[in-house]
């Protein structure tokens, strides 16, 4: 296991879209939390080039673990007061012509199937189908600030992370976080989205500016204050490459937390293209045999 001050080079493939969980969600309190835990910014002089911030944005929207890929992840519900949960879940991730994509299966309490299907890109989308009981339920498109899962700060703005494509990006500075120096960007919506979602104002997102990675994204409400916070934590290295293992997602109204931990990877695979299919979506689906899935060490 790697932090992320720790990384080699190769790193800057290490972002998926969760991208999950893109995809996203990191929650704490908006008195205390965002305002003193804001990153130091670097000495800079003049305005920053947003000619460079062009370049370092399309690069990360290139990101992302090469080929195809299955994992295997606990999500850790951690609410400030009441119980801690886990639920287990898989993921397949590949890209098409419109970006990376995603499906996922989670599994809850009642032992029911979630499956997912998140579409990233300019066009982003996250369709949802539930199995389990006497019959499956339709499939259906997620809207963007429904709870993914019950009981579950997960949404689908979270995992398809639209903002990404979002014109309006401004390179606002350079800050350093957790020792590692990053791109600070700001999105701010396209008109007919802000009208639909008038409590948030835009999304601030620290990328590495050598791996091209999101060391930590923030959605911002109205009055200027951060509502949730994702940060990756720490790496996992699977053969000779690095993945994400455990990010963390933060509601900064009640504090609650979820982390997405990857338990095991298989790498270098080749899937089915009708698995990324929302018709499809419903259909269950086998991970890798055995001898190909690596178990990621605690």
């Amino acid at each position: 296991m790697r932090r992320l001050t720790d990384a080699p080079a190769c790193v800057r493939r290490a972002f998926f879209v969760l991208a999950l969980l893109s995809a996203a969600t990191a929650v704490g309190g908006p008195t205390s939390g965002p305002a003193d835990r804001t990153p130091p910014a670097y000495l800079q002089f003049g305005k920053p080039d947003q000619e460079e911030g062009r370049a370092a944005l399309a690069a990360f929207r290139q990101a992302g673990i090469p080929g195809q890929y299955y994992l295997e992840f606990d999500l850790r519900v951690l609410p400030r007061r009441g119980d801690e949960r886990t639920l287990a879940g898989r993921l397949w991730g590949a890209r098409n012509d419109q970006g990376a994509v995603t499906r996922i299966s989670v599994t809850g309490a009642n032992s029911k199937d979630r499956h997912l299907l998140v579409q990233n890109g300019e066009e982003a989308k996250v369709w949802s189908v539930d199995l389990g009981g006497e019959a499956s339920s339709t499939t259906r498109i997620v809207d963007a600030f429904e709870p993914l899962l019950p009981g579950v700060e997960l949404t689908a703005f979270d995992l398809a992370m639209p903002y990404l494509y979002w014109a309006d990006a401004t390179l606002e500075k350079l800050a350093r976080v957790r020792s590692r120096p990053t791109h600070v960007f700001l999105f701010r919506p396209p008109p007919a989205w802000a009208a639909g979602h008038p409590e948030f104002s835009g999304v601030r997102a620290y990328l590495d500016t050598q791996f091209n990675v999101p060391v930590q994204t923030e959605l911002i409400g109205r009055d200027g204050r951060v509502v949730r916070t994702l940060s990756l934590v720490d790496l996992a290295k699977v053969g000779d490459q690095y993945l994400p293992k455990s990010i963390d997602l933060r509601n900064e109204a009640t504090r609650d937390k979820v982390r997405f931990q990857v338990t095991a990877a298989a790498l270098n695979l080749k899937l089915p293209a009708a698995l990324f299919e929302p018709g499809q979506l419903a259909e269950k689906i086998s991970p890798p045999p055995a001898g190909q899935v690596q178990r990621v060490a605690p």
